[in-house]
Formats: C-alpha cells, structure tokens, sequence
C-alpha cells in the first residue's frame, strides 16, 4: 500500500511539472508575441519643410530592411521605391528610414518621392562592388574622371525625375569612402568613383537637414537639371581625402545652395558644365546659382571653385555671406585653353575668412584635359567678375590671377576688401598677368593691371538687387506620422 501511495505521488507530482512547464512555454511565447507586436506598433510622429508634401508613406522595415549595419538592404530599399512608384500621380509618396545602421548598395529614387532619414538611422554604403552597377560616361565629360570608361552609379541616383526629395532630422547617409580612396590611389579602379547623391536630366530637386559622411568622391552632383534646391546640410570628409568635393552644380539652371557646412579634401563647391570638346558639344551652361551661408573647411581647395571642367559655360552665379578657415582659397576660377566656354556674370560679397594661402585665384593654366582631341584655339571668356565687401586674416598671399596670353580675362571689379596677411606672407601680396579690371578700397594695394579708382568707386562692383526664380519657391511644412517595426 505504501509502495501504491508514492508511487500515485510521483505521478502527480510528474504531472504538476509538465503543466507548470507548458504554462511557462506558453507564456513565454505569448510574451514574445506581445513583444513583436508591440514593436510593430512603434509610432513616429515628423515634421519638415518642403517643395512637396506626400499622400502617402511606408517605412523600410516593410520591404524587409534590418538596421543592423550587416544584412544587404539594397533588395529591400529597390522594393520600397518600386511599389512606392505606382503612387506618383496620386499624392507622391516617402520612404521612411527609422533609426538603424543600413547598409546598402546603389538604388534609384523615382518622380514625386521623398526619402526621409530619422535623425538616428544611418545609410551604410556597401563595399561591394556588385552592388554598383556601371554607367556609361557623362556626355559632356565623354569619359570617367578616375579612368577613360563608365563610371559606377552613384549611392542616391536617378535620371529623368520630378519632383525628388532627400531630407530627414540630420540623418547621415555614410559612403565608407575609405575603401574607394585605397582602391583609388592604388591604381586598382577600372571606373569612375561613385558620388553620394546624383540626379541627372531633372527638375524641382530638394537634398535638406542631412548629413554626408566619407564620400568614395563628390557628394551631392545634379547634372543637366534644374530648380534645384539644397540646403541646411553638413558634409564631412578628411581633408586629405580625393575628389571628395562638396556641392557641385553642373550644367543646371536655377540653383539655391545655401545654410550648408562643409569640411572636405577638394573644392566645398564646384560650378561645373562639362569638360573640353565634350562640354563644348553638349553646351548646357549653368546659370541662374545662388550661394550664401557657407562654412567652408578645405585646407587643399577653393570654398567656391568655378571650372575647371567649364566648357559648357558658367554664367549669373551669387554668392554672399561665406565663411571660410584653413582654406586655400576663397574664390577660385579654373580654365585653360582648349576649354572654351565662358565663366561671366559672377557676384560674389561678404566673405569672411580666416588662415588662406590666397583669398582670390584666376588661372588660364590648368591643364587637365579629357583628352588629345581637344582644340587648343577654344579659348574660354572670363568677363565681368565682382568681388566686394570682403575681410580676410592670416593670408599667404592676397591674390594670384593669370589669364591666358592673349585672351586676357576682363571686368574683373573688386573693391571693399581688407586682407590681413599672414606673418610669413610673400613679399609681393598680388600677381597679375593678362587680366584687365578695376579696384577700390582695396588692401593691401592690388598690382597695376587694376589700377584703384578711388574711395568713390567702393560700391562700383555690381551684385543684382533682383532675386532669382529659385529664390522665390514656397516651401510646404509637411506633418506625418507612420507605424513601424
């Protein structure tokens, strides 16, 4: 009997313990469950200004994007802009990256798109290769600045858009440009360095509130577009680090750059329009460009460069209120014979600047070219070039203007400038030689190619009072909230 009475308690007590470690499994499954729907359920609530607000918005984790800096999300982020696409002619639509670490290969953005970064999410840029498809050369270039063939897609691409928008709460878009770099100077590229952020042949383009890291070569390119808007964003790339210019305009109409901070191994920004014969070919200038606000850090380069690749034309661009320190130069205009193309029409006042090896520098001479092919009789035109109302410290050498022996560059006015220069300056602060222009006020006294006219033309160099088309864009204040995971 006794023997029965264990054994019956054995029993029960073996029971007791598989129901009580059911009940644990179940609970701790149903808790894991609550969890994920919990997680589902993250609600971020955003505000921003922009050209265009959106009818409708989805997250990348609902394309299956990890923000775990490991897993490819590039599948993910061309699913996301493929099934967004199907929305353009109904409200547009925006793809939103929550906080997270994605990396990802190059993808395309489509029409009436917005691509926002919360202010912790990450783009990782992938390091590899084949996640970068190549492209043919740019037409007015005619070959690849890194190698003669294509060039790989940018990270952020298109061609052919309306209406794009890359913006966010200072998210970071990441190139990893150190891999590009190593594999630059060794020699080992058989294609063009992809750029951060390009859009080629588009109009009503708007890059805001992010910021760039460790670009493989330029960060922000639009090419052959216009109304182009960029704004409020911070770029940043070691100063001794290739081709990693900042903003550059090229072959665009209508083009507002302004409250942007900078620090990088090349030009802050670089006007462009093609390069030799191809440029010439192609014919698309930029014009109609305002620049103001800038800090600029570039120890190696110019905080504004027009040229060198030029070919196209360069013409009303304005630039006001720059900040520059430990940079080599303040303006910087870039050309040579065989470029043609012209650089005229330039306005440029209230720089402040700070440790310089020139404020302002002009060359006919820089030597770059495409190619064999070009024509060495296309001369470029550099004409009527304003600088005023500019101060300057710690300055090796004030100026350093050469035009090109028989094709001088004229109507250069300066005037309202104080340079400081710098305790082991060079003993002659200003060459000049095949220039033709006007100064004022001007210290210290500028070479005899510009002869000072006088206090009473102080205000003669000209900056138009009447704003440009792009200056006059209304910007919506956009309100979302989106659920995910």
């Amino acid at each position: 009997m006794a023997t029965y009475f264990l054994f019956y308690v054995t029993f029960l007590t073996l029971q007791v313990t598989r129901i009580v470690t059911v009940l644990v499994l179940v609970a701790l499954i149903l808790g894991l469950r609550g969890a994920e729907a919990r997680k589902v359920r993250i609600l971020d609530s955003f505000e921003y200004t922009a050209i265009s607000c959106r009818g409708h918005t989805a997250s990348i984790t609902d394309f299956g994007g990890v923000g775990d800096g490991k897993t490819s999300n590039t599948k993910a982020f061309k699913d996301a802009v493929n099934h967004l696409s199907q929305y353009a002619a109904d409200g547009g639509a925006q793809l939103y990256v929550p906080a997270g670490q994605w990396l990802t290969g190059s993808f395309s953005l489509t029409s009436h798109f917005t691509l926002y970064l919360h202010k912790d999410a990450v783009l990782l840029a992938s390091q590899d290769m084949k996640e970068w498809p190549v492209l043919k050369p740019l037409p007015s270039y005619g070959r690849g600045r890194d190698a003669p063939g294509g060039r790989f897609t940018s990270f952020i691409f298109g061609t052919n858009l309306t209406d794009v928008i890359v913006t966010g709460a200072n998210g970071t878009i990441d190139g990893q440009g150190a891999f590009w770099w190593q594999n630059f100077h060794n020699g080992k590229l058989k294609y063009t360095r992809p750029y951060l952020i390009e859009f080629m042949f588009s109009d009503k383009i708007q890059i805001s509130n992010v910021t760039l890291l460790n670009s493989p070569s330029w960060n922000v390119h639009p090419v052959y577009s216009s109304n182009i808007l960029v704004q409020g964003i911070t770029i940043i790339a070691p100063v001794t680090s290739p081709n990693t210019d900042g903003i550059n305009p090229d072959s665009c109409t209508n083009v507002r750059i302004e409250d942007n901070y900078i620090v990088s191994g090349d030009d802050c920004i670089a006007v462009k329009s093609g390069w030799d014969e191809y440029g010439i070919s192609f014919g698309m200038p930029t014009k109609q460009l305002v620049i103001r606000r800038l800090t600029c850090i570039s120890p190696y380069s110019a905080a504004i460069a027009l040229g060198s690749e030029m070919s196209g034309g360069i013409q009303d661009v304005r630039a006001e209120d720059i900040t520059a320190v430990h940079t080599e130069s303040g303006v910087r205009i870039k050309t040579a014979r065989g470029r043609g193309g012209f650089v005229k029409d330039i306005y440029v006042k209230g720089m402040t600047l700070h440790t310089m090896k020139w404020v302002f520098w002009m060359t006919g001479n820089y030597k770059a070219h495409a190619d064999s092919h070009y024509d060495p009789n296309a001369l470029p035109v550099i004409q009527a070039i304003n600088y005023r109302d500019i101060v300057a410290d710690n300055v090796s050498m004030a100026a350093r203007l050469e035009g090109i022996e028989g094709d001088p560059f004229t109507q250069i006015c300066i005037s309202n400038v104080t340079i400081g220069m710098a305790a082991k300056a060079k003993k002659v602060p200003w060459t000049c030689t095949d220039v033709e222009g006007i100064t004022s006020g001007v210290s210290p006294r500028p070479c005899d190619l510009l002869p000072d006219q006088g206090p009473e033309k102080i205000t003669a160099c000209d900056f138009p009072a009447e704003p440009l088309s792009i200056d006059r864009a209304v910007l919506k204040r956009c309100t979302y909230r989106v659920n995910h995971m």
